[in-house]
């Protein structure tokens, strides 16, 4: 798609837009999808940047968590156009469902490991069994990867089980423990500073640079946690 495919939204398309724009440096802009931390919004991002994937004028897309950085090969001259070229590609984007693959995560659930299962248990009121059960038994789907190389933002929480990422971060926290941070869900990909909640462990490679696909998660691809063993 050249950069001519995009045509200016008309004035009511654009007072309607609900989408959010801002500035991110001189030739970076993010688009925010309205709503909360869902799948229709992570799949109309997914469709805007496939959309603009081949836009001449863009250098670079990097999908977010419901939102998408847009990176221009230079600087735009004219701020208006460039708003009005992305709300048009935002109405024309319609919602991609990726077909990515399945990663089934066998996990220690419980024991050294799990050091904020019982702030979880606290928060939500439920025992460190109904935690697990409700932990496992959903189907999750990675929205982006970001924070640590290869760590995948993980939406399908059961949300009785969202709580809060701890004020104080654990200052070593082991790559592969099982954590949940808010109302997402993830597998920490390197040793160090951590502020989600452990309550597992999963013996595995998140990234491995020296792979022909370095990350084990795409956006997209849907995770399963099998309790391999349950320390309670």
């Amino acid at each position: 798609m050249s950069k001519t495919d995009i045509q200016p939204a008309s004035a009511p398309a654009l007072a309607g837009a609900t989408m959010t724009l801002s500035t991110i440096g001189a030739r970076a802009w993010l688009v925010e999808a309205p709503g909360g931390f869902d799948l229709p919004s992570q799949r109309r991002v997914w469709a805007l940047a496939r959309l603009l994937a081949g836009d001449d004028d863009v250098e670079a897309l990097i999908p977010g968590v419901t939102n998408l950085l847009v990176l221009f090969r230079h600087i735009p001259a004219d701020e208006t156009r460039v708003r009005a070229r992305l709300h048009a590609a935002w109405e024309q984007a319609q919602a991609v469902h990726p077909q990515g693959k399945l990663i089934e995560i066998p996990v220690d659930y419980g024991g050294e490991h799990a050091i904020d299962l019982d702030a979880v248990c606290r928060h939500t009121g439920f025992s460190a069994r109904e935690v697990v059960r409700r932990h496992h038994q959903n189907e999750y789907t990675v929205f982006a990867l970001g924070s640590a190389p290869g760590f995948g933002y993980l939406h399908g929480l059961d949300p009785q089980l969202a709580t809060p990422r701890k004020k104080v971060p654990s200052l070593s926290m082991l790559k592969g423990t099982v954590t949940i941070g808010g109302a997402q869900a993830g597998v920490s990909a390197l040793t160090g500073p951590n502020g989600w909640n452990a309550i597992g462990y999963a013996e595995l490679e998140v990234f491995d640079p020296l792979a022909d696909s370095p990350a084990l998660m795409a956006p997209g691809d849907r995770i399963r946690f099998l309790p391999q063993r349950i320390e309670l």
